[in-house]
This record gives structure tokens, sequence and C-alpha cells, in this order.
């Protein structure tokens, strides 16, 4: 554990933040977006915050794969488990994530349905080898970062010659995200929060590498410092933005050297390229339709398309009213904002997939204890 103590390291962690006090200018506020789920919980999980200056917000970014899945996908999901000819494969997060009227892929499951959890595309893969009878459906959602897995999924599939196999598609892309909440700021969008800068992926970078970023500092002249998972990763980036700004420099930087090349990944990409096209549009939750911000499979791989095989016809559903994820993604609220936070939706009883998934803020909220921090704020003012 040597390695990874050494990016925990407490005193090193406030020697990172005295500086960051130290650069930071008092006359001034920074408002910076961490995109990923995964360093949202890390900020909430190591106190990062309570150790920076008031003046520096951390604003939480739609980087949840499976909070910004829309109902209406998940309505498309559960749907097709419902087929008694299918055997809907997914990922754990995704079975309580509420679908329309209380619905979800739990309860679908209750109710009868045929639907599996698997730890990998390979298990899917294997249930379809195993029951030639079932048509067996992946739901593949996620990132830059879990779409190699589904395309080395297809590939065995066509390999094997599994007739019975196919892909449910749901992969959506990380700087259309980005550019769509940048055009919503230019946009004067009431709704939008004003960025600075942005805390770049650290999984999705290895695989896309750092030139999809380019255009966020040449057109909108916002710095990306892409930073790994640990503490230190996080706060030494959160130095580098403050000191680009400072500098007035718009730059892509690369704190996550020991894992993050230039160009990504490059057989990864050629897989996807290869397997994947865009989308005209695909809609977010909470941050409406985006163009050519999602993947399909290829004609040429057509036979392994779930949305063509089963015809489905995406609907587009509501979310609860009362519920903020939709606002919380786009970084315009936070997890405590939300008047079901911590009452009527708790990881127990979630009412919004940012409660449910195990990257979601209003779960890294919950989990680490902060909202309470928040109320004791509140109370003593």
């Amino acid at each position: 554990m040597k390695h990874v103590d050494e990016y925990r390291d407490g005193e090193l962690a406030r020697g990172v933040t005295r500086r960051i006090a130290a650069e930071a200018r008092k006359n001034r506020e920074y408002r910076f977006m961490e995109f990923c789920g995964g360093h949202t919980h890390a900020i909430s999980r190591y106190g990062v915050e309570d150790l920076l200056p008031e003046n520096i917000r951390m604003i939480h970014g739609p980087g949840c794969p499976v909070c910004v899945l829309p109902i209406g996908r998940i309505d498309d999901a559960i749907r097709l488990a419902k087929r008694k000819e299918v055997t809907l494969c997914t990922y754990g997060d995704l079975m309580r994530v509420p679908g329309s009227n209380g619905s979800s892929l739990l309860k679908a499951k209750a109710d009868g349905a045929d639907i599996r959890m698997v730890y990998s595309t390979l298990d899917a893969i294997s249930i379809a080898e195993s029951e030639p009878n079932r048509q067996v459906v992946f739901l593949a959602v996620g990132f830059e970062t879990t779409t190699p897995p589904t395309a080395l999924a297809i590939r065995l599939a066509q390999k094997k010659n599994l007739i019975n196999f196919s892909v449910f598609c749901n992969h959506v892309l990380t700087p259309s995200a980005i550019q769509a909440i940048l055009e919503s700021c230019d946009a004067n969008d009431p709704g939008a929060v004003q960025i600075e800068g942005f805390v770049g992926p650290a999984h999705v970078s290895t695989v896309i590498g750092m030139a999809p970023y380019r255009r966020f500092a040449t057109d909108f002249h916002k710095p990306v410092v892409i930073a790994g998972f640990e503490p230190l990763d996080v706060i030494q980036a959160i130095l580098m933005l403050v000191r680009q700004i400072n500098d007035g420099r718009s730059e892509i930087e690369n704190q996550y050297r020991r894992a993050v090349a230039e160009d990504g990944n490059r057989k990864a990409l050629a897989e996807i390229e290869d397997i994947f096209e865009l989308r005209e549009s695909f809609e977010w939750r909470g941050l409406g339709e985006i163009p050519f911000s999602a993947l399909r499979l290829r004609d040429a791989y057509a036979q392994f398309d779930a949305e063509r095989r089963f015809c489905v016809v995406t609907q587009s559903a509501r979310d609860n009213p009362a519920c903020e994820c939709g606002a919380i993604l786009r970084g315009a609220k936070r997890p405590q904002d939300c008047k079901l936070f911590g009452v009527a939706c708790t990881p127990e009883t979630p009412m919004g997939a940012c409660m449910v998934s195990s990257e979601g803020s209003c779960a890294a909220h919950w989990a680490y204890g902060r909202f309470r921090r928040h109320e004791q704020r509140r109370a003593a003012s």
C-alpha cells in the first residue's frame, strides 16, 4: 500500500492546500467543475473541500453514467426485460434507478422478468452461450471507459456466431457533455452555472487521451487539468487550475501522467471506431438533447443491436418534479439543495439516480456525511 499511501499523505495534502490558499487571490472567486463522479467521491471522502479556501468552489458535474441516463431509456430497458424471450444483463447500479411511475429493473425482476446482474460483458456472453434458447440483451451504459469492453463483447459474439446476443447501447461521450455545459453558459442560460475550469476525468482520459479537450481551451478559453482519483491528485489539479486562472492561461494539462498518454489508448479507440458510430442526438438527464453525444452500433453489426432487433422506440419521460437530480448533474444545485435529500430520498429509498449510483453526487454526500456539516453550518448561522 506504500504507493497508494503516498497519494493520501495528509501532511503533503496540507502543504499543497497551503500553496493554494497563498496563491488564490482574495478579491475573486474560483469556480471549478470536477466532471467525473469518481472525483466527486474522492473530494467528499477525503474532505478536500474542507481544506480549500472559501473562495474556491468545486461544482459537481454530470460524470456519473448511470445518473445521466434518462428515464425514457430506463423504461426501454424495463420493457425489454419483460419480454418472455429476453434475459437482460446489467450492472448492479442500474437495478434501482427509478423509471416512470415508480418502476425499476429491480421491481421488474421481482415481478418475474429475467434480469441478471453481471460483473462484465463477458458474463453476458457466457450466459448467451449456455442458454441458446434465450435472447440475451446486455444493457450497456457508460462513458468512453466502458465502451471498449462492450466492443469486445460484440467482437466475441460475432466470432462465436451468437445469434441470441445483442446490446442495448447507451454509451455516451464526455467531451460532448462538457461542450453542452459551456455552450449553455455562453448562451446566458439562466439555469447554467458559471465555470472557470475543469478537473478532467481520469479513466476516460486513459482511453481518449488529451486531444478531445483542446477545443475547450481554444474555443471557450477554459483550462482543463486531467487528474487522478487520489486526494493529492485532485488537490494538485486544483492548484494547477488556480495558477492557470491567475496567469490568464487556458491550457490542457495532464496531472495524471502516470496513466494518461497524449494520444490515449489507440487500440481501444480503433475498436470503438470500428464498431460504433455517432448518434445524431441523445437525451441526457439534466442536460436534455445533446447532438453527437452518444454511440450506436454501425450497420455492419446491426445483428447485435437490440434497438433494431426489438424495434425499440424511446419515449421521453419526465423526472419526479420534486427531484433535483437534473439540476445537480449540470452543477446548478448541490445535493443538499434538494428538498428530498436525506428525507424522502436516501440510499434505502432513492428518488433519483444521483442517490442510487455509486458514482452519484447525492450518494457521495450521504456516504461521507458532507450534508451534516452543511446543516450544522446553516444552523450556526
